[in-house]
């Protein structure tokens, strides 16, 4: 007999019986069928309402379309389950548990992790930002690249660019110039604000947004400052007499970013990688849209409710905003390291 002939004919049947040995065991579910890439699942926790309709809040819609978008371009390797209004996470932990791996991702109002990290306060830094345009303009320039690496060394990475503007609900007067706001319990949302609004004779007391309603309701809070989406989704409107607008002019502008956290991101393909970031860029002009979108609506909604509508005029812009160029511009530059460099980078995007 040919010796190779022989030899062929041993090792067709050592594969047959291989083969029929793996197909014995995978029917009797001891071996796991094989897989192209095992499927990864991420959650995200946000502290805004579930969106139920096409007009329900913008930031809970945003996180879902990434989610889907992301599990049809990974062919379903990646799957992100959105956990809204705090269903698993409590909001002032979020920023501290997406540091540490403990999250995964989240849509976040920044500069709620100004204590861990002071720089991030420069997010919500009164009368900086003054458009949704010189806003996005911060992730081109030097003020965002050393942002997104500041956040990277902590352990964040930043997915959509997202800010939002936002107005005054008040329970009494209307809130437009600084000197309204004298002897008032006031919402600001971060330090630099508050610093800003207690020279201006304001009482500060800290919430999350999603908590302003009650502190209302029950008279701890006079006056909030929070996003014109937030104003519309906490039913504000209920609880309030006055609504100053941040459609026209506003000195507040909050970045409110897709984060995932780094350690977690860094586990992904190189390809999925290129995923995440490519849908993160592809919804800043879903964002930024949707957020006028309220500045407006949440004009529309407060007047339908009854209450007095009020728009900010250039003077009274003006008037904050020399106030914060003393007050919390100045205490950034002071207290915070290189806070003056942050400041300088910041106030040359136009």
């Amino acid at each position: 007999m040919n010796p190779l002939r022989h030899s062929s004919r041993r090792m067709t049947l050592r594969a047959f019986a291989a083969s029929a040995l793996s197909a014995s065991l995978l029917s009797a579910g001891l071996l796991a069928a094989p897989t192209a890439l095992a499927q990864t699942t991420l959650k995200l926790s946000h502290q805004f309402p579930a969106a139920s309709t096409p007009d329900g809040d913008f930031r809970d819609r945003l996180a879902k379309q990434f989610a889907a978008e992301v599990e049809k371009r990974t062919n379903g390797q990646i799957k992100i389950v959105v956990y809204p209004g705090n269903s698993l996470m409590k909001t002032n932990t979020q920023f501290g548990a997406i540091r540490k791996g403990i999250l995964d991702m989240t849509v976040l109002p920044l500069a709620y992790g100004g204590g861990e990290v002071p720089e991030v306060n420069l997010t919500l830094m009164p009368a900086l930002i003054t458009s949704y345009e010189q806003g996005l303009r911060w992730r081109t320039s030097p003020v965002g690249q050393q942002l997104e690496k500041l956040l990277e060394d902590k352990g964040i990475k930043v997915l959509t660019w997202v800010w939002q503007a936002g107005g005054i609900a008040s329970s009494d007067k209307p809130m437009v110039a600084p000197d309204d706001v004298k002897g008032t319990k006031f919402r600001g949302g971060s330090r630099e604000m508050d610093v800003m609004l207690k020279t201006a004779g304001a009482a500060i007391t800290n919430v999350p947004s999603n908590e302003i309603y009650s502190g209302m309701q029950s008279r701890v809070l006079d006056a909030a400052l929070t996003s014109s989406t937030s104003h519309i989704s906490y039913r504000l409107f209920e609880t309030s007499k006055s609504f100053t607008t941040g459609r026209d002019h506003s000195f507040w502008y909050m970045f409110e970013p897709l984060l995932i956290s780094n350690d977690v991101f860094k586990k992904l393909t190189p390809e999925q990688q290129k995923v995440m970031v490519e849908v993160g860029l592809s919804l800043e002009k879903f964002a930024m849209e949707e957020a006028k979108k309220d500045d407006e609506r949440a004009a529309e909604v407060f007047a339908k409710a009854g209450v007095k509508v009020v728009d900010m005029d250039e003077a009274s812009f003006r008037k904050w905003q020399a106030l914060a160029q003393q007050t919390a511009w100045k205490d950034f530059a002071e207290r915070v390291k290189d806070g003056q460099r942050w400041m300088d980078m910041a106030t040359s995007v136009k």
